[in-house]
């Protein structure tokens, strides 16, 4: 939702008001626009607004070292998302396959283990910080302040959590999805664009980093499978647990 700032609306009633009745005419404007808009307004929603049992009720808590166990467990529930997040990843491999075959006998084979390591290994960790900045600006743009970047090398994760930050569905939904749509349709004209190995290397990639948001389409999953609820998700990053509400 939008909210227009008071000076933008003094502004605009000045300009549209002049004369004996300009006040009065700038006071009208004001009252039309504010209760236009005044509905409108997103009031963010605290941790302690929806720890009030009788708007929302606490259905889930993700302990951050249970992270993995939580992914493997929302990866194999069944669902039309699942479905088509490991469609695109056989479409991927598919690609790199295809590609693959092409260039066989074209290049010499130490190149080709040279740009097949850059797909496997380079490009992947090099993504890394280009991943979690994806997750990081939805949250800027939705107001969160005090966004963290971690990791678990136990568990081979890296997250973004914005910390006492209250998402809604929808914003939850932006934060999960930006890396695997940006990044693939980004590596997706390269590979049309650049010639000769860099095509095998970014379609190797492609595939690779598909696969490194199983963690993200797993947390979808959980909104997909609970569609028909309301879901508001904060975490405590001190404590290391994501929270997860439904509204009542």
């Amino acid at each position: 939702m939008y909210q227009i700032p008071g000076h933008i609306l003094l502004s605009l009633s000045r300009h549209l008001c002049f004369g004996k009745t300009g006040k009065t005419g700038i006071r009208f404007v004001l009252h039309l626009l504010k209760s236009k808009f005044g509905k409108t307004n997103f009031m963010k929603l605290t941790p302690e607004d929806i720890n009030d049992q009788k708007r929302f009720r606490l259905f889930l808590t993700i302990p951050y070292r249970e992270l993995i166990e939580f992914v493997f467990e929302y990866l194999k529930k069944k669902s039309l998302l699942i479905y088509f997040f490991w469609f695109c990843c056989l479409f991927f491999f598919c690609i790199s396959i295809f590609i693959r075959i092409k260039v066989a006998g074209s290049f010499p084979i130490t190149h080709i283990f040279l740009h097949s390591f850059i797909g496997l290994v380079v490009l992947p960790l090099i993504c890394i910080p280009l991943h979690e900045l994806l997750h990081v600006i939805p949250f800027l743009l939705s107001g969160a302040k005090n966004i963290r970047i971690g990791m678990d090398l136990k568990q081979y994760l890296f997250y973004v959590s914005a910390h006492r930050y209250v998402a809604t569905p929808i914003q939850f939904r932006v934060v999960a999805w930006m890396p695997f749509l940006i990044i693939s349709a980004g590596t997706a004209v390269l590979i049309f664009l650049l010639p000769g190995l860099w095509k095998w290397s970014l379609s190797i990639f492609l595939f690779a980093h598909a696969t490194m948001c199983a963690g993200d389409i797993a947390l979808l999953n959980l909104y997909y499978l609970n569609r028909n609820k309301k879901i508001y998700t904060w975490d405590d990053v001190d404590k290391k647990e994501a929270y997860f509400y439904e509204k009542v």
